[in-house]
């Protein structure tokens, strides 16, 4: 389906909405305004983990992007992926980067925007060339570890003694602007220290300053500060039944009257409103049924979050409305998964099976010293009690002689069972 016509304004207007920070924000000006052209903009992913529902936070704004005419450049960072702590093995990254444009493709699409202006580039396609390589070594070589690790430290995992791939992590995300030829780069606000990094650094080696759009970080669904997939209370799967939707939800962290840190409210922010917004077949209102009542009905977050904090809005009736507008979104994505045998097969090839090397040995059943357990028996049948060194008491000892131990199965005739 076809754009709306945005006029520069409007264009410029959409492109800079919802975000927490815009850097250089002069750039999307000169572009739209004087060079009269789409603005180019990149957003990267390391493929690693299966892309979760948390990805529809960073999606939703790369569908505004396109909505407002952008060119977009996704990069799948395969190399980038396995520098970040080996998070992807180098044999599946292929696959994986195969499953995220499916994924993403599939996720864009059930918001309903046109797709059309989306450029998918792998990070191995030009991040082992000649001049990449050169470019590369003038970054690590004006570049201190102290920097490196600033730069890169919201984002790669690091310890005490950090691997030196995560260290040039950042200084990659800083050269890719240059070899996807964009005018800004999207991430999150937790890539803001790479992004700095790339403003300072990168006109040290002749190349020019980009735009950064940022978008919030929302909170998990459970206790952690960002959805991620090592949380498995905080991650919906984009391929999750309905069912298993509507259980992981249930579980959600949501406080009553709390709109601070909540990620509930924050997903229907940012994620579900703003997609209905966006899908020209969906209603742009956010609807919660209820039983007894007239259903609340909102337009803006701003109102839903004041019926949350006094109470008309409740934890249960929110995570309601958001089970059944997440599962309206997801609906496409898993139907067009459960026909593809091409994407299935990728999956499989991506996030092969885990399998238990392991066989489980069964232990035997340590049935104690024979020789007590047959006077213990014989006693049983005498009704008497057989002592540790094999005598006997009560009245009914002269009925058995145990004797000792090391003759006792002979005299007994019990066999060990």
């Amino acid at each position: 389906m076809a754009a709306p016509q945005l006029t520069p304004a409007e264009s410029i207007t959409l492109i800079k909405a919802n975000l927490a920070e815009v850097l250089n924000p002069e750039i999307i000006d000169d572009v739209i305004l004087t060079q009269k052209r789409p603005l180019k903009v990149y957003w990267g992913t390391a493929t690693t983990g299966k892309p979760h529902c948390g990805y529809f936070v960073p999606m939703i704004k790369v569908a505004e992007l396109l909505s407002a005419g952008c060119h977009i450049k996704i990069l799948l960072a395969d190399l980038h992926g396995y520098l970040d702590n080996m998070k992807a093995p180098m044999a599946l990254v292929e696959f994986r980067a195969k499953y995220y444009e499916r994924t993403i493709k599939a996720l864009l699409r059930a918001v309903g925007v046109d797709i059309s202006r989306l450029e998918f580039v792998l990070g191995s396609s030009y991040q082992l060339s000649r001049e990449y390589t050169l470019d590369r070594f003038k970054l690590e070589g004006m570049t201190r570890i102290s920097a490196a690790q600033k730069a890169g430290a919201e984002v790669v995992k690091q310890d005490n003694d950090p691997f030196l791939g995560g260290l040039v992590y950042p200084l990659m995300q800083a050269l890719d602007e240059q070899y996807l030829d964009v005018d800004v780069q999207f991430g999150g606000l937790d890539q803001r220290k790479i992004f700095t990094f790339a403003l300072e650094n990168l006109p040290k080696i002749g190349y020019k300053v980009r735009g950064h759009l940022m978008n919030a970080m929302v909170p998990g669904l459970g206790e952690e500060a960002k959805m991620s997939a090592s949380d498995v209370d905080s991650k919906i799967d984009l391929l999750d039944s309905p069912e298993a939707v509507a259980k992981k939800l249930k579980k959600a962290k949501c406080v009553p009257k709390e709109v601070a840190g909540n990620g509930v409210i924050a997903f229907v922010e940012h994620v579900i409103m703003r997609a209905l917004s966006l899908h020209p077949d969906l209603d742009s209102k956010f609807v919660v049924e209820r039983k007894d009542a007239e259903p609340l009905i909102y337009e803006s977050a701003e109102k839903l979050k004041e019926d949350y904090i006094a109470d008309i809005l409740t934890p249960q009736l929110l995570k309601a409305a958001l089970t059944t507008h997440l599962n309206t979104l997801l609906a496409p994505i898993r139907a067009e998964f459960q026909v593809s045998k091409e994407w299935q097969d990728i999956e499989v090839a991506a996030y092969p099976p885990e399998k238990d090397d392991k066989k489980k040995v069964k232990k035997p059943k340590d049935k104690g010293d024979p020789a007590k357990r047959a006077a213990a028996a014989a006693a049983r049948k005498a009704n008497v009690v057989v002592q540790s060194d094999g005598h006997v008491e009560e009245p009914d000892a002269e009925k058995v002689n145990a004797g000792p131990s090391t003759d006792v199965l002979e005299k007994l005739s019990v066999k060990d069972e």
